[in-house]
């Protein structure tokens, strides 16, 4: 779920204090949420099992899927966004470092691990040096952690991603396949970065009219991540059904040690509890549309579907993990 925080932008204090109307609704839409998209996405990946040779064509359209993903985050980002960023840099800080320090390093690991092949190796890493999954906003608030701090981890994460996720690709993944890192950084600028900005710019010049959009903008994000699931499963559907067992082990692997040392390195740096959820969030999940995107566009259909599952999974694991938390912290 490449997009689905804007429940838990408006009620922040909900998750630290008594619930108020408005944020029992906004916990009931953001639990919906979180519900509905993996099933969405699960039924996706089925269809595209079942169906391949009628949507494995549609790989050139994911750079373009994926674009209208950060248009939709762009659209929901306000200047308290970047507030909140500029009164705790340290703390962000922290998330930065050990977002793009322990999910690359958990998906070379796992992959050396688990003896992947070239292909799912390139896959699982490419998960690994993604920014972190704006859905990692709303899991936060179901836990009742720092909703803050993981939309301002989430957003410069999604800010420094062409900068830092293709050289780390290749720091990682170069001696497996060929990694053009160059041209990645061209790309994730164009299908990232300018589609957020642009987000922003019509943001500000339009704000009344978005305001109206935004309880729409989650599903249109969700049901683009269908798709794009979708054209990745159809595109490699005879590789996934002899792999599926070692790339759902591979991604489960990766996302649960990620959930546990993300909030670990919280604690370790004397961060309150609400703090290190949310940093157990904003390193356990992923942009996988965006490792979906790269490995699509670089490598071949195999690559990609790491990322494919790693987007159903997350939002599961999310999701559970949550209402856990969420009840130990009551």
């Amino acid at each position: 779920m490449e997009h689905l925080q804007d429940p838990s932008r408006t009620t922040t204090p909900a998750a630290a204090g008594p619930p108020t109307d408005d944020a029992t609704g906004a916990d009931r839409t953001a639990r919906l949420a979180v519900t509905v998209f993996p099933l969405l996405v699960l039924a996706a990946g089925g269809l595209g099992l079942a169906m391949p040779s009628s949507f494995a064509q549609g790989k050139p359209a994911i750079p373009y899927l994926l674009g209208l993903i950060m248009f939709c985050m762009g659209l929901t980002m306000t200047s308290r966004d970047f507030h909140s960023v500029a009164k705790r840099p340290w703390a962000v800080g922290l998330g930065l470092v050990a977002h793009y320090v322990i999910m690359p390093g958990l998906g070379w690991a796992i992959a050396q691990l688990l003896h992947l092949s070239p292909e799912l190796a390139v896959g699982v890493i490419l998960v690994g040096c993604a920014p972190s999954g704006t859905a990692s906003n709303v899991v936060t608030f179901l836990a009742r952690g720092d909703v803050a701090l993981s939309m301002s981890v989430a957003t410069v994460s999604t800010i420094l991603a062409p900068f830092i996720t293709p050289y780390l690709a290749l720091l990682l993944a170069g001696h497996v396949l060929d990694v053009e890192a160059a041209p990645m950084v061209v790309d994730i600028l164009k299908t990232v970065l300018v589609p957020v900005i642009a987000g922003l710019l019509v943001r500000r010049l339009a704000s009344g009219l978005v305001r109206r959009c935004l309880p729409a903008l989650p599903w249109l994000s969700a049901v683009t991540v269908g798709v794009i699931v979708l054209i990745v499963v159809a595109a490699s559907a005879s590789a996934l059904k002899g792999a599926a067992a070692v790339i759902l082990l591979a991604v489960v692997l990766h996302n649960g040690l990620g959930l546990a040392l993300g909030y670990a390195a919280g604690r370790i740096a004397k961060l309150d509890p609400a703090a290190s959820r949310a940093m157990a969030f904003e390193v356990g999940m992923q942009n996988s549309g965006l490792a979906a995107s790269l490995a699509a566009t670089y490598f071949a259909p195999l690559t990609a579907l790491p990322a494919a599952v790693f987007s159903v999974w997350h939002n599961l694991s999310g999701a559970l993990v949550a209402a856990w938390m969420n009840r130990r912290s009551r």
